[in-house]
């Protein structure tokens, strides 16, 4: 005889900023699936369902009430692990948040699930048809025939898009409740394989196709063309077969009605990789091998090393040495930037070492391409992940190394919204959970870690002198007062870099501008009284930009129409103030109207590989002047620039 299954239950996060995690108890027929990281369906309050992450599972039941019982199990493994979960519960402490705000921010959207309301037909409902009016009538005479429907529906029903107003009515009138249904938002990628029937694979028998082949010669050109690919490629798609063989769908179809070929949808990966392969054929500088030496000498005793390389002293050489050792041990590595435009430039010199073993992690990929990281990470098929703080956040195995580059960078610090967490000190517990060891590299140090370098809790390794033959650039302070006098303007460029500038292109080599402000004008003013427009839900001076001809927020990014008129004093006159990138790149192109001249700030980085395509046109000199906020001179390389002009140098 069976003993009776002991109650079990389980403590759930779900994606709520909520003062606590929930219990939940697990029916018979699910607590053999149960296990800490799946992720399970709940309910919170009457109707509204989540999908939560199981913390831990518990024997005993709570004292004072009764759980809810979780509705499924929707993963048959963890999609995160042990250590993550406690990562989560010390952010959540450390930063003042909920565990369920940390969830949020990690796991990707098409993770969490989205509910979709559905309407129940009430049996039990107490309303006459005389209560009803014609669009009420339509639903409910739906409702009774289907018992449930999706508000997709009821709009198709309806033919109108707000259906709002009557679902209300009908909820109040009894006639039926609202329900929500858990809905998979991640779909994997499919692309069309081509195949050769069973029976051709004989050689003898495709032969026998071959030569008795008397009609059709179209779609015999199209099976040579599947053939020859075959042969070159071992895996033929549809798209690539079609567009070879320049052939019609239709021809495909009839080879396979004819059963000579066959069609099969397979997953895809969103981000292709190349080969998983070690390439790193280089030497190492004798300053760099006594670095890397005091690295591994400092990790003996200490769990984190701060690296204190000036520019261009080769850290990153130091970095791809110290990641070969931990993939060749089968650790992961989680090298961390600051800026996503830097990750751009420094993916490609990482591959060209590691191949396939690196993968990218930000903010710019769309919802389905993070979950594919994500599972990659989880399952420990990616062992270096390069990314900027939310790479922190990943469901690592096997975490042995973490390097944080530009260490002392603000922009490690998240704001808005929960948590608010610092990624490089959020990346060192992290570390510490996997006994694995961090390396923190600047060329100017924060203050903290720079303190604790001093208090020997961290160890302390500098690298002072330049990589190969290199030398600490020549710095010019220009004076602007001299210019300023009698000029109705500012005057942006200076003569002595306007003078360097034309110097650079001619020995055809590359300039570089900074000004730490987007836009045309910071802000305006008016000329009367000196009101100046802010944002009215910010507080903040609205920016002018010239190319959209619009004012803008740049706290919570609301755009208004120019002000003509003072709202203080109703004059018309406004003058603007101050100068951002946009203005300094209309500047630089009257005076060098021949120049290639390009913009890198907020405005022209929209999209994932907008910040690669400047990059790498920059790298292959494809534009002459760079001008940009603080994208363009955070740890980027280029080798061909001869010229930097900072711009506005007080303002920083």
């Amino acid at each position: 005889m069976f003993g009776q299954i002991p109650d079990l239950f389980v403590e759930v996060v779900i994606p709520l900023a909520l003062p606590k995690n929930y219990t939940w108890a697990v029916p018979a027929h699910l607590q053999q699936q149960v296990q800490p990281g799946v992720r399970v369906e709940v309910v919170l309050g009457k109707h509204k369902k989540y999908a939560g992450i199981v913390k831990k599972v518990i024997q005993q039941a709570p004292d004072r009430f009764k759980p809810k019982e979780i509705i499924q199990v929707l993963d048959s493994t963890p999609i995160v692990h042990e250590q993550q979960l406690q990562f989560w519960e010390w952010i959540a402490a450390y930063y003042l948040c909920s565990e369920g705000e940390v969830m949020q921010a990690a796991v990707p959207a098409n993770l969490k699930l989205s509910s979709e309301s559905i309407l129940v037909w009430n049996e039990g409902g107490d309303y006459t048809p005389e209560q009803l009016t014609d669009e009420e009538y339509i639903v409910t005479e739906a409702l009774e025939l289907k018992r449930e429907l999706k508000l997709s529906e009821v709009q198709n029903l309806l033919s109108v898009t707000h259906v709002y107003p009557v679902i209300k009515r009908l909820i109040e009138k009894d006639v039926c409740y609202v329900w929500e249904e858990l809905k998979e938002r991640y779909k994997p990628k499919k692309e069309k394989y081509i195949l050769l029937q069973d029976t051709y694979k004989d050689e003898a028998k495709l032969e026998e196709l071959l030569n008795n082949w008397s009609r059709a010669p179209k779609q015999m050109e199209l099976l040579l063309a599947y053939l020859h690919l075959q042969q070159t490629e071992h895996e033929v798609t549809q798209t690539n077969l079609l567009k070879k063989a320049n052939a019609t769908s239709a021809q495909l179809k009839g080879l396979i009605e004819k059963q000579v070929l066959k069609v099969v949808n397979r997953n895809i990966d969103r981000i292709q990789r190349s080969k998983a392969e070690i390439n790193s054929q280089f030497e190492l500088s004798t300053a760099q091998i006594n670095a890397k030496e005091a690295i591994l000498s400092s990790f003996k005793s200490k769990d984190v090393c701060l690296l204190h390389g000036i520019t261009g002293s080769g850290k990153t050489q130091i970095y791809i040495q110290l990641i070969e050792e931990q993939i060749q041990q089968g650790k992961q590595v989680l090298f961390m930037l600051p800026e996503i435009a830097l990750t751009a430039q420094i993916i490609r010199r990482l591959e060209a070492h590691f191949g396939g073993h690196i993968g990218i992690y930000h903010s710019k990929f769309n919802d389905n391409e993070r979950v594919e990281i994500w599972q990659k990470v989880c399952k420990n098929e990616l062992k270096v992940v390069l990314g900027a703080r939310s790479a922190a956040l990943l469901p690592f195995t096997n975490l042995g190394l973490v390097i944080i580059d530009e260490e002392h960078d603000p922009s490690f610090k998240q704001q808005d919204p929960a948590p608010r967490y610092q990624a490089r000190d959020a990346a060192i517990f992290l570390a510490n959970l996997f006994k694995a060891k961090v390396l923190l590299g600047s060329g100017t140090p924060s203050i903290e870690s720079r303190f604790n370098a001093a208090q020997q809790k961290y160890g302390y390794v500098s690298l002072t002198e330049r990589f190969g033959e290199g030398e600490l650039p020549s710095i010019e302070i220009v004076d602007m007062k001299p210019f300023l006098k009698g000029k109705a303007e500012a005057v942006l460029i200076s003569p002595a870099l306007q003078e360097k500038i034309a110097a650079t292109l001619t020995e055809k080599k590359q300039v570089i501008l900074f000004q730490n402000r987007r836009g045309y004008a910071p802000y305006l003013i008016c000329q009367t009284c000196g009101w100046i427009p802010q944002c009215e839900h910010c507080d903040v001076t609205l920016t002018y930009h010239k190319a959209k001809h619009k004012l803008a927020c740049h706290y919570c990014g609301t755009t208004y129409p120019p002000i003509q008129t003072c709202v203080a004093c109703g004059s018309h006159q406004f003058v603007q103030r101050n100068f951002g990138t946009e203005k300094i790149e209309e500047a630089v192109l009257e005076l060098f109207p021949d120049a290639r001249v390009a913009r890198m700030d907020h405005d022209t980085v929209k999209g994932k590989h907008d910040h690669d395509t400047i990059i790498r046109q920059f790298e292959d000199q494809k534009i002459d002047i760079l001008i940009g906020t603080q994208m363009v001179v955070k740890g980027l390389d280029f080798a061909h620039v001869n010229l930097v002009g900072i711009i506005d140098a007080d303002g920083l």
